[in-house]
């Protein structure tokens, strides 16, 4: 259910692919990098992007199509985590705002929460200088159910002692709003990112331009 009226913050989550960083060219790369070694077509950008943000197995799972067998999506898994491993910081960075956002809301409890394998989303983030801003970082191999689910989002919100209607979940796709709605938090949408969202199936309680109009939001830091 849609909220009328936005509390304040005390704790935020957020996405990462999408919300904090503009991952698009690298994970295109790495998923046709991927095609070509298994003799397939390779995918246009924008295509792969509307695979993005359930976590890499159903990323492969769902470029490779229906017709895939266990062992190709075993091998395009491998093929395709080995390539972006040494690749996911070729074009990748903080979108606009982002550092700004962020260093606004400092001292607040803040933390991570996407389905990205977790090595790799804090290699990320303390490459582009970002890790210091929060207190946790949870990836798609954290817990044993991924966003939507929201057992990460609750496991956080215990870590940072914050109740569920005192936090918001920011991020750019269905996943994250759904993961939002399930927690019990707040639902912000950034209207950029490349994440697929059906405003109308999975509406956000409010939609920002930037992470920096999250500061009148928030709580004042204790």
């Amino acid at each position: 259910m849609r909220r009328t009226r936005i509390p304040l913050v005390r704790a935020f989550l957020f996405d990462l692919d999408g919300t904090l960083i503009d991952s698009k060219l690298d994970l295109m790369n790495s998923v046709n990098f991927m095609l070509q070694q298994m003799k397939r077509e390779i995918l246009p950008l924008d295509t792969v992007a509307s695979y993005v943000g359930h976590g890499a197995p159903r990323l492969v799972a769902d470029v490779l199509g229906a017709a895939s067998t266990d062992a190709d999506r075993k091998l395009g898994l491998e093929i395709f985590l080995g390539h972006y491993r040494n690749h996911s910081l070729d074009a990748t960075r903080a979108y606009p705002g982002v550092v700004e956002g962020l260093e606004a809301l400092a001292g607040r409890p803040m933390a991570v929460l996407t389905n990205k394998p977790l090595k790799m989303s804090v290699k990320i983030l303390e490459a582009l200088g970002l890790r210091h801003y929060f207190r946790a970082v949870y990836g798609g191999d954290s817990f044993e159910k991924k966003k939507p689910d929201p057992m990460g989002a609750q496991t956080i919100l215990q870590e940072l002692d914050a109740r569920p209607e005192d936090a918001a979940m920011v991020g750019d796709s269905d996943v994250d709003m759904q993961t939002a709605r399930n927690a019990g938090t707040i639902a912000i949408g950034v209207n950029y990112g490349f994440g697929q969202h059906n405003a109308a199936a999975y509406p956000a309680d409010l939609y920002i331009d930037s992470l920096e109009e999250l500061l009148p939001l928030a709580i004042q830091a204790e």
